[in-house]
């Protein structure tokens, strides 16, 4: 419980208050949810059990399918639950946990996306060198330092959160609880707190886009030199990661990099990278990738 505040507990608005639309949101999440779950665990049980797939790009891609279904289960459940309940009330402690799991997730994830792009630059740039630069030490050195950075900037955000003081207005107009909605009902002046979110998640959003789009520019202007063939599975697979890049960082971009507003979209908008890119992400990976595709129809047809 926070020293300075004298809320207990906060009411989440939701997507909408309309009961026929709620219903709707009940079972078109519902279903969105219970497809992520199956998506990632797939993924992730496929990568574990198969022996085809031991590269370091599944390595990585076994990690963006944990973030993910970890990410998407920091907001879905509540959303659903909340969708039918009267009472959509979340406890102070509640919430800031869950500020801390949206960000811890939300960033392991910018983080596995930006080393799967380092995986593929190595792999076309070097592709003589990348065995040795890409081995299994130096892979999980990578994934372990995307968690401790992961943990630090969700740290800092929960630091951020645990100041502000609440004494009376208790809705936020969200689904979930973050800092931008929570700003709105502290009562004291943000704009220095604002502008280390901006300077926070909002750096963290924006220089990982860039980092990725340099990367994956890189790596299609290195493309000129390579044979047809390779040139079709290269690209084939650097799609299949930029559109999930799009998809994620585009909502991220338009949300924390902005001033001490929030618009009404933002909970739309908001959807997309907490529920959206969780559930698209298997389905880019696996239906773009044959090699997911031929180990997953060995493993479960086996199973079968």
């Amino acid at each position: 419980m926070a020293m300075n505040s004298s809320v207990s507990e906060f009411i989440l608005f939701g997507l909408t208050q309309d009961p026929r639309k709620q219903k709707a949101i009940f079972g078109v999440f519902l279903i969105f949810y219970l497809a992520t779950l199956l998506g990632n665990f797939l993924i992730v049980v496929t990568i574990k059990r198969s022996r085809t797939l031991g590269s370091p790009m599944y390595f990585f891609l076994f990690y963006l399918s944990f973030a993910d279904a970890c990410f998407s289960t920091t907001t879905a459940p509540r959303l659903i639950v909340d969708a039918l309940s009267q009472q959509k009330t979340i406890s102070y402690n509640e919430c800031m946990t869950q500020v801390f799991a949206v960000h811890f997730f939300g960033c392991m994830e910018i983080f596995v996306l930006i080393l799967m792009a380092f995986d593929r630059y190595v792999a076309i740039c070097k592709p003589l060198r990348y065995t040795t630069i890409m081995n299994r030490h130096v892979c999980s050195v990578l994934v372990i330092l995307g968690w401790v950075g992961s943990c630090i900037h969700s740290s800092a955000q929960i630091f951020l959160a645990l100041r502000l003081p609440f004494c009376g207005p208790n809705v936020i107009d969200h689904y979930f609880c973050d800092l931008q909605p929570l700003l709105k009902l502290a009562c004291m002046d943000t704009y220095v707190i604002n502008l280390l979110v901006v300077s926070n998640s909002g750096a963290i959003c924006t220089v990982s886009f860039t980092i990725l789009l340099i990367s994956y520019v890189i790596i299609l202007y290195s493309l000129r030199n390579h044979s047809a063939e390779g040139r079709r599975k290269a690209l084939s697979t650097c799609t299949s990661h930029f559109i999930v890049v799009v998809l994620f960082f585009g909502p991220c971009i338009f949300i924390y990099t902005r001033p001490a507003t929030t618009f009404p979209v933002d909970k739309v908008v908001a959807v997309f990278y907490t529920i959206g890119t969780p559930l698209l992400n298997p389905m880019i990976y696996t239906l773009r990738n044959t090699e997911v595709k031929i180990a997953m129809k060995k493993l479960w047809c086996s199973k079968v």
